[in-house]
């Protein structure tokens, strides 16, 4: 299986609303690794690896994340594999 990685940074109401838990769940259900965090800016900020099916389907998730959060825009770049053992929450940056 070829690992691919992806940075997102998530745009909207998406703190506060338990986006980061959330997100920490979804991957690890998909089998993702990487890691979550929140931005000072009010952004989520994401780094996902693992299949490109896996990462895609992840970023259709994340477009509408739980049921609190609204997701206004995800911005998605190509990223260096940092070979992540698990998906985990980073502190804020």
């Amino acid at each position: 299986m070829t690992v691919i990685a992806r940075r997102l940074t998530i745009l909207g109401r998406v703190q506060g609303v338990f986006y980061r838990n959330w997100a920490v769940e979804t991957a690890r259900g998909l089998g993702l690794a990487g890691w979550v965090r929140n931005r000072m800016d009010g952004s989520v900020e994401a780094l996902v690896e693992g299949s490109q099916d896996g990462v895609e389907r992840f970023i259709l998730l994340a477009r509408q994340g739980p049921p609190a959060a609204r997701v206004a825009r995800i911005d998605a770049t190509d990223a260096a594999v940092e070979g992540h053992e698990s998906f985990r929450k980073l502190p804020t940056a």
